[in-house]
């Protein structure tokens, strides 16, 4: 058959809006389809962060109207092009003209739940304004998780034909909100009962999605398995098992336009597999940045992410003041989040003098110059849907140290001492000694088998984590979905 026509819908897409991983994939995974000669086009809110004029959006549509269930809403839009994919930017003051994306520092907004179920109604009615008949539409993550249902529905001739995929990026965002939208969301009561939106009295959003959907995706093959356990599922372990054959786990891949460190511009020395040595060029320019001594010979380790539970940021915590007082080493932090954890290591520095730099924020430059520079990159997450700065640290030479779980495991081949084989250091609990002790083998290994280490890390760059391969396993589900 012919390559599918596909319409991406993604709250959130990189370079446009970013809070984490799902903007990546939303900009990295169309472009990747587009490049094997699929007829994709994306759509997202267009929130008032967006840069309009950097990103060159034009407008398409000024009065466009959606039927909501108890009233019409009109809003506008726009078109951006980058990396020639095409993004459709759905305008309605009413709901995205505003300081966050999902919430701002008092705490999530309160009515989300009827912004993305317009945003749900908004894209399919997109899709029709311009004549874009999908064979699949492709859903991600709780804010889009009505469309399955709206598809299923057949209420919309338009549709007659098109599929939906939901691809689960974080199963512990679900969307869940109170009854009162199913009025405006237009959620037949008949159908809100336990199997499908139901939770708990509440509508969630994620489980209709999956309910609904013709086939599920998430993120790694090993984040497959553990969301169908009752420890990883999030509640909803009955339901993905229920649906265990129309689930598949495709590991997301990584712009290696954006992240290759023979190319990167944020770098002070560009490198290869073939030009491994000059890595340690970065490395003292990583030193330098952050006021840490001097030393290509001093074991660094990295920390880029949000300082968030999921994390194993307790794990962090512990581990890394228990290893600057035993150990010989160098710690970098770049992130932001919880308080807590912007206090404490926001105070590193200034306990460890030479020894320990951080950055409370997010600087594409300094997540850049330390995946480069880091001997070692540290992932203690309690659980990884799957996880791209491990995928980023190994493209760059950089070892992780990560617990063994979800893309994690899926990514990092654990160090065998004997052989010298593998890309990174694994442990298995949730434990802050665990994470210490890991730490620790790293550093051994760093300081008394050198020539391992060399051998991981060329193992480590020559790995390929591009789209290509994922691009090609979606294609192919786009293709079994639509002959079903």
């Amino acid at each position: 058959m012919n390559m599918p026509k596909v319409l991406f819908v993604s709250s959130e897409i990189a370079p446009y809006a970013k809070t984490g991983g799902l903007a990546d994939v939303g900009s990295s995974l169309p472009k990747a389809l587009k490049s094997e000669g699929v007829d994709v086009i994306s759509v997202m809110p267009l929130y008032s962060s967006v840069n309009r004029a950097g990103y060159g959006l034009t407008e398409v549509f000024q009065s466009s109207c959606v039927h909501m269930g108890n009233c019409e809403e009109w809003y506008s839009v726009y078109k951006a092009s980058l990396s020639g994919v095409d993004t459709y930017f759905i305008e309605f003051s009413k709901y995205f003209d505003r300081p966050g994306i999902y919430h701002t520092k008092a705490g999530e907004y309160a009515d989300n739940a009827y912004r993305f179920a317009f945003f749900c109604r908004a894209a399919m009615q997109l899709a029709k304004d311009i004549r874009f008949k999908p064979d699949v539409i492709h859903c991600n993550d709780w804010q889009t998780g009505l469309i399955p249902y709206y598809i299923r529905k057949a209420e919309d001739f338009f549709f007659n034909g098109t599929k939906t995929v939901m691809t689960i990026h974080n199963i512990g965002y679900q969307g869940i909100y109170g009854a009162d939208v199913l009025e405006y969301a237009r959620i037949d009561r008949a159908d809100f009962h336990a199997e499908s939106f139901e939770s708990f009295g509440g509508v969630n959003f994620l489980k209709g999605g999956i309910a609904y959907a013709d086939k599920i995706t998430t993120v790694s093959p090993s984040y497959a398995k553990e969301i169908q356990d009752e420890v990883g599922g999030g509640g909803l372990h009955m339901l993905l098992s229920y649906r265990r054959y129309d689930l598949e786990g495709i590991l997301n891949g990584i712009d290696t336009d954006e992240w290759n460190p023979a190319t990167d511009k944020y770098i002070p020395q560009n490198f290869s597999a073939e030009t491994l040595h000059l890595k340690k060029v970065n490395k003292l320019a990583l030193q330098e940045r952050f006021i840490l001594e001097k030393n290509e010979n001093i074991a660094l380790f990295g920390f880029v992410g949000r300082f968030a539970g999921q994390k194993g940021l307790h794990l962090l915590q512990y581990a890394v003041e228990k290893a600057l007082k035993d150990m010989v080493c160098q710690f970098v932090i770049i992130g932001s989040g919880e308080t807590e954890y912007e206090q404490y290591f926001g105070s590193l520095p200034a306990r460890y003098p030479l020894r320990a730099g951080s950055f409370i924020g997010y600087s594409e430059e300094a997540a850049h110059l330390l995946e480069a520079g880091a001997d070692f990159f540290v992932m203690p997450s309690l659980y990884e849907p799957c996880g791209l700065n491990q995928m980023y640290s190994l493209a760059y030479g950089t070892l992780p140290v990560v617990r063994a779980t979800g893309g994690l495991d899926d990514t990092v081949k654990n160090y065998n001492e004997q052989t010298g084989e593998g890309t990174g250091f694994k442990f298995q609990l949730i434990d802050g000694d665990a994470l210490y002790n890991t730490i620790g083998w790293a550093v051994s290994t760093y300081y008394d088998r050198p020539r391992h280490i060399e051998q991981m890390r060329m193992a480590a760059i020559s790995e390929d984590f591009g789209w290509k391969n994922s691009a090609i396993r979606y294609i192919n589900l786009y293709k079994n979905v639509t002959a079903l």
